[in-house]
């Protein structure tokens, strides 16, 4: 927490929308208006109680003390008047901390669980754009910030305004001519801390950017501390981080020089106000008849009035620092979530001994797993003959016209006459008069291609087309399909260009390239991490993007290039890939990605804790235990990134 001459963490920054940025952080801090009323009325008294108690003094002198008065039971009764009226302020004081806190630390709370929900709903390329240090500095400097604001300078800069009010009226109301020395002095402390917190608060701006470049080169180093000593560059490091932190003492030092001079010379200034209205009310006690009472109010409140005016300055920057940081806050919140125009889910099914595949609402985990699609989505089933090379003719029923031609009906209208036809990709009919040919017929999905035109995609498992059910429901085999795919990171500077691949059910297709060709790139298409600017991408003959995300994901397992664990056990780690897996269902994974041995040789087995993101394991081990997380979720498609220039679906 900053001390009375102390910035805030983070270094003074002003926000870009400061009343946009009030009215959504009032929002998080009180979902009702009672809890406010109730610290702005402790506020009111306890700013009541401090200076009215102060001129209570006035009576108590003048009645009792300069006129030698010997009523000691009068005295008695107003010094207890006076302790009570105290004693209430303390108590509003204490209630106004207590419940800003409360609401402070419930407004924070709800802060930080907004941010972080929101990074979850967050495209992988804003994480690409962002680098993770400045994403946790939002949950860190800024929500600090805001929380330290919202329990300490909202408070005590509503206090201080107030007070300084109050003063500055009972001042003018006792003695309006000593008033104008005050006024005098109080115009030059204003100067004051307008030309000493200028130039504190550019330091300090240069302190945190120094101090930023300081803790990088820290984290780079110690990362990277077995190549630095790899290429023997001890002394390289040594001396790059002497001179950052040679840069940030000198921001610092004179960031605190010049924000610890303001306390000691407005102190004095309010000193030299005292002396002189002192003389000058004694002047005015003699000449005009001033009472001695109203003189030494005045004086007390003359030597208050110098600090309300310091704790606003102070207490500004942490709150213009607060604000900002709850903008940049807000403004990851503002960002676009990830888009989702997915209609098409994932549903255990199971068959019947006559194939017939319906939904499992079974207890237990199905073993057959399909897509279920409205029939409201954009694309349309239709009945397929399968040639060579699962070339495909579209079959559909139709009616004879008055004209004798042939009309063709929607897919889901049989025809009365029980017309059959081939539909050619012109849209030319073709009859069907040996009806022996549709013994075999399959099942497409009827949907615009890449380029528009209607396209014909093969469905290789079991197909539910239930008339009056308002879905279709086909298995999931696991055929992908790259067509004419192109992709970019940044525009205009294509990965992909023109990619056509297939992966059938049961096959095994390895991409072999030299690093950066490209094979990480098509993983990540697969499971939408990244949208593709042309071509089309089909799952089980269904365009991936027609595909809500989290269920397209959890159909896939994926063993990442970057192998990342969490702390916790060995089993904690396997079982991440399915939540609900047994012990035993994660032992017989790791025992298929032959990572079973060398957990069984590990201090604690299956119970070793993995801490630093699998510090205490080697690259190849912690590369088995994702395959292992991946094999326990038990996908029908397996993608493997491997970092040996392969990758395999």
């Amino acid at each position: 927490m900053p001390g009375p001459n102390r910035a805030p963490r983070g270094g003074y920054q002003k926000p870009k929308d400061l009343g946009k940025t009030i009215s959504r952080l009032l929002g998080y801090l009180t979902r009702s208006k009672l809890p406010l009323m109730a610290v702005f009325g402790c506020l009111l008294i306890s700013v009541f109680t401090n200076i009215g108690g102060s001129y209570m003094m006035r009576g108590i002198i003048n009645d009792f003390i300069w006129s030698g008065c010997t009523d000691f039971a009068g005295l008695g009764r107003a010094i207890l008047v006076l302790v009570g009226i105290y004693l209430i302020g303390c108590a509003a004081t204490y209630g106004q901390s207590a419940v800003m806190v409360r609401l402070a630390q419930r407004g924070i709370n709800r802060l930080r669980k907004d941010l972080f929900d929101k990074l979850q709903d967050l495209p992988l390329s804003y994480f690409d754009k962002h680098p993770h240090g400045e994403l946790m500095s939002r949950f860190t400097n800024d929500a600090d910030n805001v929380q330290l604001a919202l329990e300490q300078s909202v408070v005590s800069m509503c206090s201080s305004c107030l007070m300084f009010v109050g003063l500055v009226a009972m001042m003018l109301f006792i003695n309006w001519k000593l008033f104008l020395v005050t006024a005098l002095v109080l115009a030059l402390t204003m100067v004051l801390f307008n030309k000493l917190g200028g130039r504190s608060r550019r330091f300090y701006q240069k302190q945190q950017a120094a101090l930023g470049d300081v803790n990088g080169d820290i984290q780079e180093i110690i990362e990277g501390l077995k190549v630095v000593k790899a290429f023997t560059h001890e002394e390289q490091a040594k001396d790059q981080f002497r001179k950052l932190n040679e840069t940030y003492r000198d921001a610092a030092q004179k960031a605190n020089f010049y924000s610890t001079m303001i306390m000691p010379v407005s102190g004095n200034l309010m000193n030299i106000s005292y002396a002189l209205t002192a003389a000058f009310g004694g002047l005015l006690s003699v000449i005009q008849g001033f009472d001695l009472g109203g003189l030494v109010v005045y004086l007390n409140y003359s030597k208050q009035v110098g600090q309300p005016l310091n704790q606003i300055s102070q207490q500004m920057t942490t709150l213009l620092s607060a604000l900002a940081g709850a903008e940049r806050i807000f403004e990851v919140m503002d960002t676009q979530p990830e888009v989702d125009e997915g209609t098409v889910t994932l549903v255990g099914a199971e068959k019947d001994a006559n194939g017939t595949l319906s939904v499992f609402d079974g207890a237990g985990r199905p073993r057959v797993w399909a897509w279920k699609t409205p029939r409201t989505a954009a694309m349309a089933l239709v009945p397929v003959l399968v040639g060579a090379k699962d070339a495909l003719t579209e079959l559909g029923q139709a009616e004879r016209t008055e004209s004798g031609g042939l009309k063709l009906l929607p897919p889901s209208v049989d025809s009365s006459q029980g017309i059959w036809v081939e539909v050619a990709s012109d849209g030319r009919l073709t009859e069907v008069t040996d009806l022996a040919a549709l013994a075999g017929h399959g099942w497409a999905w009827k949907y615009q291609d890449h380029t528009g035109k209607p396209s014909l995609h093969l469905i290789r498992g079991t197909v539910r087309n239930v008339p009056g059910e308002d879905y279709y429901l086909t298995e999931l085999k696991g055929a992908v399909r790259f067509s004419h795919v192109d992709f970019s990171y940044v525009p205009g500077k294509r990965i992909l260009k023109d990619v056509t691949v297939y992966a059938n059910p049961g096959q095994k297709i390895a991409f072999v390239g030299s690093t950066g060709a490209g094979k990480t790139t098509i993983t990540n298409l697969i499971n939408r991490f990244y949208e593709i600017e042309g071509g089309l991408i089909t799952y089980d003959g269904i365009d991936v993007k027609a595909i809500r995300k989290d269920d397209l994901r959890r159909s896939l397992g994926a063993v990442l290039q970057d192998t990342h664990l969490f702390t916790g056990t060995i089993m904690d780690n396997i079982r991440y890939g399915r939540l609900d897996a047994t012990d035993e269902e994660c032992v017989a994974a790791a025992k298929s990605a032959n990572a079973h041995s060398f957990i069984r040789r590990l201090p604690d087995g299956y119970q070793t804790m993995v801490t630093g993101d699998g510090a205490n394991l080697s690259q190849g081990q912690r590369q088995l235990l994702a395959i292992a997380r991946a094999a326990v979720a038990d996908p029908p498609v397996m993608i493997l990134d491997e970092a040996d220039r392969k990758s395999v679906v």
